[in-house]
């Protein structure tokens, strides 16, 4: 079956039936593939983007044509009252949020000494503030109807860090340090916190490296092939099913067994 599409027979389409998801970032790459699989599993679907419209129009369409629910919002989810308006009308038109995938970021990449501190300030303010801030109003609701999944996209270089990019190195790290905090505030309350950390991911981020950088990089992971956006969105549903209900305050980490 393929990406996006609907069980014809059920099957794990009616897992999240009655939940709505809430995916920053989702017209490309992981964020997107994710809201594609939230949807197949019945979930209705906030889609957020922050520029193009045509992209979030296209995930939108997908999902209602495979016969699922989804709504489209311009959003920087690195401002808060962004945000709030982000929620606001999520809760109009769906009644709330129950899950919750931070996955908004970006990458201005350089040594340390070049990065400028509206680079810094960017990449911070995207990957991690925008974490705070979605999920500090999520949790409203979740601990009312004491139930919840948040799930933030962290990265490798949040774990071991990475030359160039010790913006993005920082900002995935402090989401793991968040997503551990905010799993002990909210655990008695039935909401699970977790992070995914992906390693190397066909997405926009690295579509620039050439095919000799590739296989250097390639060389270092046990699968020998790069992951795609599919791998990440499957793990991060599975952290929305009653199968992960005893899991909380974890990184999973999805490299395909980078660095063994």
């Amino acid at each position: 079956m393929k990406q996006g599409e609907r069980d014809p027979a059920g099957g794990s389409a009616a897992l999240l039936a009655g939940k709505t998801a809430l995916v920053t970032g989702s017209t490309r790459g992981i964020g997107r593939a994710a809201a594609l699989e939230l949807a197949r599993m019945g979930a209705k679907v906030v889609i957020n983007y922050r520029e193009s419209k045509e992209a979030a129009d296209e995930v939108l369409h997908q999902i209602e044509q495979q016969g699922g629910k989804a709504l489209a919002l311009k959003a920087d989810v690195s401002k808060s009252a962004d945000v709030e308006q982000l929620f606001a009308t999520a809760t109009q038109v769906f009644g709330g949020v129950d899950i919750l995938v931070n996955n908004a970021g970006l990458t201005r990449d350089n040594l340390l000494m070049r990065i400028t501190e509206a680079d810094w300030d960017m990449v911070l303010n995207t990957n991690l503030k925008s974490a705070y801030l979605c999920s500090k109003l999520a949790v409203r609701s979740m601990l009312k109807a004491r139930w919840g999944r948040i799930i933030n996209v962290s990265s490798v270089a949040g774990i071991v860090g990475n030359p160039g990019q010790t913006n993005y190195s920082a900002a995935k790290a402090g989401m793991i340090a968040f997503t551990k905090s905010l799993a002990q505030e909210v655990g008695s309350r039935g909401i699970t916190v977790n992070a995914v950390a992906p390693g190397l991911v066909e997405t926009e981020l690295i579509g620039h490296l050439d095919e000799a950088a590739r296989k250097r990089l390639l060389d270092h992971v046990a699968l020998r092939r790069i992951g795609t956006s599919e791998d990440i969105a499957g793990v991060i549903a599975f952290l929305c099913t009653p199968a992960s209900d005893y899991i909380t305050g974890q990184v999973l980490v999805i490299d395909g067994g980078m660095g063994l």
